[in-house]
């Protein structure tokens, strides 16, 4: 299906990132997969590139690039030619914007151009132990001591937590308050954080995943995003674009599995045929086909109402649930297709499927979605129950 929202810099930009993705990333992929972690020289390289925080203005040494195309290319060409594991997007779009709009001017001065280099990367540390969906559940807790904060707690499940040299961590600044956190930046060198172990998942093997440990951490004033009082209330205002890119991804994800295996159904013989020749072959095709194409159709509308700014968190809720579970279908249904040899560890499409599988359960799972969707139609239990 021809896509029509892009322009010809878009293309052009485009081509630019497939190379970049085939010649620095796609190489590395297998080792970093067995070394469970990525190099840090692809975000430097990356950087070099100028593919990280591309938003940013220029006066921090950014291209001042807020057209959200231009991410979206860097992650579908990121999958399709790399791995869905390497999260330079997490990095760019989904913690650095926290640094862009809610960071003090010091920090932004010392932090952003590092970030644009690849030199620091970034995390977001709002998972525990305790409290996954629920954001208001956090017990790491921040107390203020003059100008600085006190942090102490732990964070489990963090993205880039080995790698990570900033964190962006949610923390418990009004302790009566369910929604009292504040956001603090936690620099990897601040004496009192430690790092656990890179935990062994089901998928995503090239991204390092961790727990983080607080003790007694000092957090200058400088380092405090917003107001240390309102730190849930930002990270809801972050969460649509959050749940826009999970979309890229799921449905990016889900267009590359479709080609490898139309790719490998078309080669593949059964019974003296192409395997691609069976009705069952050609009907699943075609319906995956279908899916993909309204979802792709769904996910770059959103696109231009992000650029727009009229990007609700409905329609983001609407658009995570439905490239995600897009994306487990699709995943299924290519392994089905390739036999035998999708269970095998050696063809891309049996990690691509355990890889997905996450997708549905970050940034809040598919039930979250539901209930977000469900309340903006007007259908929130809470009212219902009182009448």
């Amino acid at each position: 299906m021809n896509r029509l929202i892009f322009d010809e810099e878009h293309d052009l930009f485009r081509d630019q990132v497939r190379r970049f993705m085939q010649e620095e990333i796609e190489p590395n992929v297998e080792a970093w997969r067995e070394a469970g972690i990525c190099d840090k020289d692809a975000f430097r390289k990356a950087g070099e590139q100028g593919y990280l925080f591309m938003w940013a203005d220029e006066q921090y040494g950014g291209l001042g690039l807020k057209d959200f195309r231009f991410e979206q290319i860097v992650t579908e060409e990121g999958i399709r030619h790399g791995d869905i594991s390497l999260f330079l997007t997490l990095h760019s779009r989904l913690v650095g914007p926290y640094i862009g709009e809610l960071g003090s001017e010091a920090l932004k001065q010392r932090l952003i151009p590092q970030c644009i280099s690849g030199e620091a990367i970034l995390g977001v540390a709002m998972t525990e132990p305790g409290a996954g969906s629920d954001v208001a559940g956090i017990k790491t807790r921040a107390i203020q001591d003059g100008d600085d904060w006190i942090i102490n707690g732990s964070k489990t499940y963090i993205s880039n937590g080995i790698n990570g040299t900033h964190f962006v961590v949610a923390a418990r600044t009004v302790p009566d308050k369910p929604h009292g956190l504040g956001l603090f930046v936690v620099e990897a060198d601040m004496e009192g954080f430690k790092r656990g172990r890179n935990l062994d998942k089901m998928g995503l093997k090239a991204q390092d995943t961790a727990e983080l440990f607080f003790e007694d951490v000092r957090v200058p004033a400088e380092n405090v995003l917003g107001d240390p009082t309102r730190g849930f209330y930002n990270l809801m205002h972050f969460l649509a674009e959050e749940r826009l890119i999970n979309a890229v991804q799921g449905i990016a994800h889900a267009q590359t599995a479709f080609d490898l295996t139309k790719a490998y159904i078309l080669e593949r013989k059964a019974f003296g045929r192409p395997i691609a020749a069976f009705q069952n072959s050609r009907f699943k095709m075609a319906e995956m086909r279908t899916q993909l194409d309204i979802t792709q159709t769904f996910v770059d509308q959103l696109v231009l109402l992000h650029n727009a700014g009229a990007l609700s968190a409905e329609l983001a809720a609407e658009a995570k649930l439905q490239a995600t579970e897009t994306e487990s279908r699709v995943m299924d249904d290519c392994v089905q297709l390739h036999g035998g040899a999708g269970y095998m560890s050696e063809y891309r499409i049996s990690h691509m499927f355990t890889d997905a599988r996450i997708s549905r359960i970050y940034a809040g799972s598919s039930e979250i979605m539901k209930e977000i969707i469900a309340r903006g139609m007007g259908l929130d239990e809470r009212e219902l129950l009182k009448r």
